[in-house]
């Protein structure tokens, strides 16, 4: 089984390579992430768990290991991304179900499972 922040890493040079053959759009698009992630009527954190039930909803690899690292980062806890993961789960079914692996992997990878 691949190492899932070795993966996040590798992928995510990729994707700096492609921004920077688009700077005016994806510098946009950048500033727009840092905004939103700034703390502000929610927390830092609530937002990462957010996001993550949300990359969990599109089957966004990238994005679950980034979003579970991110929330680890901001403060969450084991069982509150866990409990995330859960809302993503009731809401997606089996489709969510099948990615929550990558949450687990990634947290063994921090040590934090």
């Amino acid at each position: 089984m691949d190492n899932q922040l070795e993966y996040y890493s590798e992928t995510g040079t990729y994707r700096d390579r492609f921004d920077e053959g688009l700077p005016e759009i994806m510098g946009a698009y950048s500033l727009f992430r840092k905004k939103v992630y700034q703390e502000g009527a929610l927390s830092l954190k609530f937002k990462r768990l957010i996001a993550l039930a949300c990359g969990l909803q599109t089957g966004c690899t990238r994005c679950i290991q980034g979003q579970t690292k991110d929330a680890v980062a901001a403060g969450a806890s084991k069982k509150e991304i866990l409990e995330a993961v859960a809302v993503a789960t009731v809401m997606g079914g089996t489709a969510v179900s099948a990615e929550t692996w990558r949450v687990v992997k990634v947290l063994e990878e921090m040590g934090k499972w």
